[in-house]
């Protein structure tokens, strides 16, 4: 190789590293952090929008949407609180645009809306707070559907089920919110770090719990509504029944027998919780609806089987449970069907907290009723 031709190489490798150095480097402007959970419990939020108009902060915590304010070097930020601890999605309003905190990787998993979510802890550990106790494991599955194809589902095993293979486990199924997906009872709902906090307490049995996706798609549109309509509510059932219930017994150590058996689920899931589980009393024992999606005029043909024979279902319930916030949207429709179970005698516990139609009381719902299952 001539010496001409070496020096032309040489300088081609410096052009290409130095590029790739270029790509490399951050992105020019301020160093970002956002969410920022101070040691009051206030909370700064920041957002890189030097060519933003207004800027606006959307919290579950806050009333109404809170103004931001931009610096000299186009970032804008609030702080607000101090904030009762718990875990809150959030969203920044841009220029009337909704979107996600780019600088935060906790993100609400949900296909109707792009939120994140903020965890202020607080001085004393909360019931979903990470401890220093032993964790279960999450897996993330797929099981087949003939109908439906691949179908996601993620699955909680409690500490020690791997190192004790003889051990069987009581199992709850944990259904989710219209539009939310198989991922929020984690992401959101923190149901796995809740029952890891409960079992190193003594307060909980250790159990299996399984938490799939709702909506029976592709058969039932994404954009057809509630999971407890009538067409999702049939699909479902079959998917439920027919693949997953097997898919679970087959790949896991559970207990088979209904007393072993819960169901629990929130709003749309709620529905299905209580269509699935009071319909099918030899299935399960245990059924929760946590702010269940229903319609006045629904309760009969949603509810077939336990009406038909409340002194049977008083029998086959070991728990029938209800729990909804005072300012609910579903609290007038629940408030209704809590009168209808009195009216026929149907045994149930009600839990009426305060809040509305959120991710904070179902944390709330989920840990009150861990601690009666199985017991």
């Amino acid at each position: 190789m001539n010496q001409q031709l070496t020096r032309q190489l040489w300088l081609l490798i410096a052009l290409i590293s130095l590029y790739a150095g270029a790509l490399a480097q951050p992105p020019g402007g301020a160093v970002v952090v956002s969410p920022q959970v101070n040691a009051d419990n206030t909370v700064t939020f920041r957002l890189q929008a030097p060519t933003a108009k207004d800027v606006k902060l959307n919290a579950q915590f806050e009333k109404a949407p809170v103004a931001m304010t931009k610096d000299a070097q186009g970032v804008w930020s609030v702080t607000v609180g101090p904030v009762k601890p718990d875990m809150y999605p959030y969203l920044f309003v841009v220029d009337g645009i909704s979107v996600a905190d780019p600088k935060n990787s906790a993100i609400f998993p949900n296909e109707g809306f792009q939120n994140s979510v903020v965890e202020i802890t607080g001085a004393t550990p909360l019931v979903h707070t990470l401890q220093n106790v032993p964790h279960g494991t999450l897996s993330y599955r797929y099981y087949t559907s003939p109908e439906l194809g691949q179908r996601p589902v993620v699955v909680y095993t409690p500490p020690g089920y791997e190192t004790d293979p003889k051990t069987t486990y009581p199992v709850l199924y944990l259904l989710h919110g219209t539009t939310d997906l198989e991922e929020t009872w984690t992401k959101v709902g923190r149901a796995n770090i809740i029952l890891d906090n409960l079992i190193a307490q003594r307060k909980a049995k250790p159990m299996i719990i399984v938490m799939p996706y709702g909506r029976a798609y592709p058969v039932i549109s994404k954009s057809s509504g509630s999971l407890r309509n009538w067409d999702n509510l049939q699909e479902f059932k079959k998917d439920f029944l027919g693949n997953l219930l097997p898919f679970v017994e087959k790949n896991y150590r559970v207990k088979k027998d209904k007393d072993s058996r819960a169901i629990a689920g929130f709003s749309g899931g709620g529905g299905e919780t209580l269509f699935l589980g009071l319909n099918n009393p030899d299935l399960f024992s245990w059924v929760c609806g946590f702010a269940p999606g229903m319609l006045k005029e629904e309760f009969d043909r949603n509810n077939a089987t336990a009406f038909a024979n409340p002194a049977l279902t008083n029998q086959r319930l070991k728990l029938f449970w209800i729990g909804v916030g005072k300012e609910d949207m579903l609290y007038p429709v629940i408030n209704d069907y809590l009168k209808v179970l009195d009216e026929k005698k149907i045994k149930h516990e009600t839990l009426i907290s305060d809040g509305g139609h959120t991710w904070m009381n179902c944390k709330l719902y989920l840990s009150t009723i861990a601690q009666k299952l199985f017991q």
